[in-house]
């Protein structure tokens, strides 16, 4: 039968074929036999020595092919708005879908590298439909100039912001959403200088990076945390050079390797004739690089700020900023957008548990219209969910529960009604508890879904809010489903989980049922609504029921399963985002 074959790609001129030969050999050694590898050196224009020395590598397990990418890069020259972006080699990885139709999966690899794992492991890693498998980048994460540089910028979180030297590509994702096109249309917007086309990979993929043990990109920076031998990929990133400097870290894996090789004597003669006068420019090159870096962030024309101004509603902006001033200064239980205008709900104004025939007649005619509102809001893409994880959780549930969500989006219930929905519960009604304007002062098609889609309105009236207790008592021992924003306010698409309110839990503990905790994490999707963001793509996360205790009172119920919920809410929201739960309270 034959053997699978594994792509790999390099990208190389004659100057540092040397080190890609060093790197490949460290591959080849450690490979598992059980495939077939096809290396792939894309270039434009290689010596007859370097050809030589590279195919001289090849076994019966790796083939070496030499792609000269120039007759392509001319083909397509007419959409680059500057020449000098094609005709470097870094650049090349991102031609490489589009010019390998016969790949649906790569892995791209920088050349200063040495391979100590099984280079087929990596490949076989399932990344799924994201664009790229990859590693964190350190600089930005440990370097605070670099991490505001990519925040600031590039719009991407620092914990979520990729070395683009090591890559698992999903080449199928990378020509369905015509990533090359979108670099191009990003050099037309903006030329990032600071880690260049790493920065528009970002840009491009931010929210479709899975995630991949950092021991396949092991940079030589700063903290590891963990031993070099654990290492898959030792990545000698930026001036950390063991053929320019004696004292580099991990370089006796370099030289290990390299003294199999023909070109150890020459990789030594480089070491040995590295002047300090370039050991000088090398130090003021990373320094200029973080003065630029630091300037780049502070620029009134940086990118993040040209988007905001050409193309993003100013509410919006205005939005965020006023999240970022609630957060520092801790208001996490107000909002941050006005409430419409509205009344007092008194005890009159409302029938929380609706049992006569207008009622129910509203109901069910409220629940047609929502149906078809959402299936619109689906089918346009103006709300989009991606998956329900944990749709177990809500399919076992054998009582009533208070559900948990957070809460960023006037949308968000809906996501949650359809997780109800999949739940196939149809002997428990699903009901959530909204606040007092939205139930008194929408008008209309909106208003008529407020007031009748099962939904408990809260008051500020004290007898109304007893009418409401009292109710939602009774729907919960009924069996029921109550949502719950436990957060108590709403922040427009903000991803960390605020600090709880007891009132959830107070339910569930005075009622002896549980808590189901939701919580919904978004990604960008390729879509821009009419604000000019992008359009979020959820998933529901279903955690396992929260139950109380039968031997606490309530009192302690409450506080414990509050912070069940809480850690819970943690563990996915840094376990999807790869971010540790902060805030700038801190």
């Amino acid at each position: 039968m034959d053997k699978q074959i594994i792509p790999i790609f390099y990208s190389c001129d004659d100057n540092f074929a040397k080190y890609t030969a060093v790197s490949l050999h460290s591959m080849i050694c450690n490979a598992s036999p059980a495939y077939r590898y096809n290396i792939h050196v894309l270039n434009s224009g290689l010596s007859d020595e370097t050809h030589a020395l590279l195919g001289a590598l090849a076994t019966d397990s790796f083939t070496v092919f030499f792609d000269d990418v120039t007759d392509y890069l001319r083909s397509i020259a007419n959409r680059f708005p500057i020449r000098d972006y094609y005709s470097q080699s870094t650049y090349f990885r991102l031609f490489i879908a589009d010019m390998f139709p016969q790949y649906d999966k790569i892995i791209y690899i920088d050349s200063d590298t040495i391979v100590q794992g099984d280079i087929s492991q990596l490949y076989l890693t399932d990344i799924h439909d994201a664009y790229v498998g990859a590693c964190h980048e350190q600089a930005m994460v440990q370097v605070d100039e670099y991490g505001e540089y990519a925040e600031k910028v590039i719009g991407v979180s620092r914990y979520n912001f990729f070395n683009a030297g090591l890559l698992l590509v999903n080449c199928d994702q990378f020509r369905l959403r015509f990533v090359l096109d979108k670099f191009i249309q990003h050099l037309h917007t903006y030329e990032f200088v600071v880690t260049q086309d790493e920065d528009y990979l970002n840009l491009i993929c931010k929210d479709h990076v899975f995630w991949l043990d950092q021991r396949w990109n092991t940079e030589v920076f700063g903290e590891i945390g963990y031993p070099i031998e654990q290492a898959n990929i030792v990545h000698y990133i930026m001036t950390n050079k063991p053929w320019h400097y004696e004292d580099c870290r991990y370089a006796d894996l370099f030289w290990r390797c390299a003294r199999e090789l023909p070109v150890y004597d020459e990789l030594l003669g480089i070491r040995a004739a590295y002047t300090d006068e370039q050991k000088e420019a090398d130090r003021r090159s990373c320094e200029a690089l973080l003065a630029l870096a630091v300037s780049e962030t502070n620029r009134d024309d940086n990118y993040q700020n040209r988007i905001n101004k050409a193309s993003r509603a100013k509410d919006r902006i205005d939005i965020l900023q006023k999240i970022q001033d609630y957060e520092r200064a801790g208001r996490f239980d107000e909002d941050v957008e006005e409430d419409p205008p509205s009344r007092v709900l008194m005890p009159e104004d409302v029938e929380y548990i609706r049992r006569g025939f207008n009622q129910k007649l509203k109901t069910k005619i409220a629940y047609a219209l929502a149906k078809k509102f959402l299936a619109r809001l689906l089918d346009e893409k103006k709300m989009i969910v991606k998956e329900i994880r944990g749709i177990e959780h809500f399919q076992n549930l054998t009582s009533g529960a208070v559900i948990t969500c957070n809460h960023f989006n006037a949308y968000d219930s809906f996501a949650i009604q359809l997780a109800y929905e999949a739940a196939n519960q149809p002997e428990r009604t699903f009901y959530r508890i909204i606040r007092e304007g939205n139930y008194t002062s929408y008008p209309g098609f909106y208003g008529f879904l407020m007031r009748n889609c099962n939904t408990l309105p809260l008051s500020s009236n004290y007898q109304t809010m007893k009418k409401l207790i009292l109710s939602t008592n009774q729907l919960l021992q009924e069996g029921n489903f109550v949502l719950v924003y436990p957060e108590q306010s709403m922040w427009w698409n903000y991803r960390k989980p605020k600090p709880l309110k007891k009132g959830a839990y107070i339910f569930a503990s005075q009622n002896q049922v549980p808590v189901l905790p939701c919580f919904i994490t978004m990604k960008d999707s390729d879509v821009i609504s009419d604000d000019g963001f992008f359009v979020q793509e959820y998933t529901i996360h279903i955690g396992a029921p929260i139950y109380p205790d039968p031997e606490k009172s309530y009192v302690k119920n409450t506080a414990a399963m509050m912070e069940a919920n809480a850690a819970l809410w943690k563990d996915i929201y840094e376990a999807e985002y790869h971010i540790p739960l902060t805030y700038l309270t801190e």
